[in-house]
Parts: structure tokens; C-alpha cells; sequence
């Protein structure tokens, strides 16, 4: 499979967000990325309901929202309400998480579950039948511009194989520090979709960027 890239808005220009979100349409993106933070599962807000509404009318691209969010399960109809293609959770903000994302498939929307760096991904085994997206972060989640933490690609590996062995189809996302320098091993390792922030928008020339992420082979 032709592995995606996924822009994130958190790294955009808010004060002229038209303009960056119409750069992604024009671009070889796949899917546009947008964290949501509460300011309690991470300590960072981002962005909420009136963006999103806004961002889906401009978009020409399926938007892959990632919850940073305690209990979730309030919002998810909502979510989708507010044009959410693929929704996902963190494994460690959710209770009852087979509940959570059959859910959200019910609602026409993929479902995701998204790792911190710490949780090993052989607590997946029994929920990945459920769904259709895994994304390991690479970086401590909360805020844009850190360094990728270098043992990811272990986990990723592992996660690979574990998906492999089952015959799940299942898609393997990353989020934190990607760029040029550290896509191609990635995908070698087993990603699928790459989501980048600041090596995409704080480049001199984004829709490049991204032309580079999608080539990486």
C-alpha cells in the first residue's frame, strides 16, 4: 500500500488559516490531521467546535481528528456532526475503549486509537478487530515541535508484526517530529499514514514538503 501523509493544522497560520488549509487542498496530501486538546489529558488547548466547522467547509480532504481529550465519548456524535472523517482516541483516556470505538464506526467514521510513548502496543491485541487505525506518537502528545523519540521505531515494529500475524486491516500512523530525515525508515518499519507539523507549514515551501513525504519510499 502507497503509504499517506496527513498535515497537521496544529503547526497552520491561525491568522490566515483560509490560505493554508487551501495550500493542502492543492497539495498531495491525503488527509488533513487536527489535534484536539483540553488542557487536562495534555497540558496544551488547541482548538474546538467553531474551527473544525470552519475547517471542514474549506477542506477538500478527509480530516483525521485526533481527541487529546478526557472522556471522549461525550463529544463523538458530535464529532462527526462537525465533519470528521477518521476519529481517534487515546487507549489511555478511554474506560470501556471497545465500547468507545465501535461507536464511532456505528457513526460512518473510522475509528483510530492513538498510544502514548510509554504504552506498549501489546495492549492492542484485543481491540484491533474494532478498528481501523493505530497512531503511535513519537513524541510525548501536548505540543508541536518536539524531537522524535528514537525507540519508536521498535514499537512500530512490534506493532507491525502483531498486526501482520492477525490479518488485521489496520492502518499504522505516526505523529511527532516526522520529517524527511526519519519518513523513509518509518515506512520501512510498517507506517502507513505520516502526520507532520512543522516540517510541513514552517518550511519555505509546504506544498513541497509534502510532495517530498509522499515520494519517500
Amino acid at each position: 500500500m502507497e503509504h499517506l501523509v496527513s498535515p497537521s493544522l496544529l503547526a497552520a497560520d491561525f491568522g490566515n488559516l483560509e490560505k493554508d488549509i487551501l495550500l493542502i487542498n492543492r497539495s498531495q496530501a491525503d488527509w488533513l490531521h487536527l489535534d484536539i486538546m483540553d488542557g487536562v489529558f495534555v497540558p496544551n488547548i488547541s482548538f474546538g467546535f467553531p474551527v473544525i466547522e470552519y475547517v471542514k467547509k474549506l477542506s477538500e480532504k478527509p480530516l483525521d481528528v485526533h481527541l487529546m481529550i478526557v472522556d471522549p465519548d461525550r463529544y463523538i456524535t458530535r464529532f462527526r456532526d462537525t465533519g470528521a472523517n477518521i476519529l481517534t482516541v487515546q487507549y489511555e483516556a478511554c474506560i470501556h475503549l471497545q465500547r468507545t470505538v465501535t461507536e464511532i464506526r456505528r457513526l460512518g467514521m473510522k475509528a483510530g486509537v492513538a498510544l502514548n510513548p510509554h504504552t506498549p502496543v501489546s495492549l492492542l491485541k484485543n481491540i484491533l478487530p474494532f478498528i481501523d487505525l493505530v497512531l503511535i506518537m513519537t513524541v510525548n502528545p501536548g505540543f508541536g515541535g518536539q524531537s522524535f523519540i528514537i525507540e519508536s521505531y521498535n514499537k512500530i515494529e512490534e506493532l507491525r508484526m502483531i498486526i501482520d500475524a492477525g490479518g488485521y486491516d489496520v492502518l499504522i500512523e505516526v505523529d511527532g517530529g516526522i520529517d524527511t530525515k526519519n519518513s523513509a525508515k518509518l515506512i520501512k518499519s510498517g507506517v502507513n499514514v505520516l502526520v507532520a507539523g512543522n516540517s510541513v507549514f514552517r518550511s519555505d515551501n509546504p506544498e513541497e514538503a509534502i510532495r517530498k513525504l509522499k515520494e519517500q519510499t
